[in-house]
């Protein structure tokens, strides 16, 4: 019969724009209220209920998610729950003290919606497995929440409803799971450099720390000693400037995040003046 074959989700977001649009005929700046729709799927979600420990896992890194997205904090608040797997209805909690009127452009996209706009495109290029370091900043925060739902066996739908009357959807099932995981293996990436500066601490166990300036806020290094006992032959002394080849090691994930970073004397630089290494 040539109809459309549409979900209930799409026909509802065609009847937000429609009322939108009617509305905005008297009242330009007339906007809809915002909605966050996530459907949980899994073996135990045909109930349509939430249960505790799933919200405690899920909805904390969902707006965390969205905040980063947002560049601003955005707090969500549950509406509801209803049917059809698990559905959870939530919506962005209003700012308590809004601008004066005169200063508030109505038609601005709001925080949630800015957060929300890109959370979906990184879920959605998770789940086709696409180059996702755009939203580095973001990753973090997703991969939190990709944990949860793996250690729940759930899979996760994210519907949004916007104020302009725009829908935008998303998902985070197995398989962008998994290329979550790949993306968060490591790999070392190593150089060697100079380090010059003062000895402000020292360990036994064989670390040091350098700080390479005297103002407070000047960057301090510290420096592992892979053989503590060499350390204690060079005879080191608080406040004694030094100059050591280290190698500076990252490691990497494949989104471009330095998980961590290492410092491991290799030897003296050509700078410095040799050391006493007799015990």
């Amino acid at each position: 019969m040539g109809v459309e074959d549409r979900d209930d989700e799409e026909i509802e977001a065609e009847h937000r724009a429609s009322r939108l649009a009617a509305v905005r005929e008297f009242a330009p700046n007339a906007r809809l209220d915002e909605e966050l729709q996530l459907r949980l799927t899994g073996p135990d979600t045909e109930g349509g209920a939430l249960r505790f420990q799933w919200g405690d896992a899920l909805l904390h890194p969902m707006e965390t998610a969205v905040s980063v997205a947002a560049g601003t904090p955005v707090q969500l608040e549950l509406t509801g729950i209803s049917a059809g797997s698990t559905v959870v209805h939530a919506r962005p909690i209003a700012p308590a003290a809004p601008p004066e009127p005169h200063a508030l452009d109505t038609l601005a996209p709001s925080a949630a919606g800015t957060g929300m706009s890109t959370l979906t495109k990184l879920l959605a290029a998770l789940e086709s497995e696409s180059d996702v370091r755009e939203w580095a900043k973001l990753f973090d925060s997703v991969e939190v929440l990709s944990r949860a739902l793996n250690k729940y066996s759930l899979d996760l739908g994210v519907t949004w409803y916007g104020a302009d009357g725009d829908m935008r959807r998303a998902r985070l099932t197995e398989r962008g799971r998994r290329y979550v995981a790949r993306l968060r293996a490591t790999q070392d990436r190593d150089q060697e450099i100079v380090i010059s500066g003062r000895i402000t601490e020292l360990r036994e166990s064989g670390w040091v720390k350098v700080k390479t300036g005297v103002a407070k806020n000047a960057y301090a290094y510290d420096v592992h000693f892979e053989d503590p006992e060499e350390l204690v032959r060079m005879r080191p002394g608080l406040g004694d400037n030094v100059h050591f080849r280290v190698r500076f090691r990252q490691r990497l994930d494949s989104v471009g995040i330095a998980r961590s970073t290492e410092y491991t004397y290799l030897g003296p630089a050509a700078e410095q003046t040799s050391l006493p290494l007799a015990p």
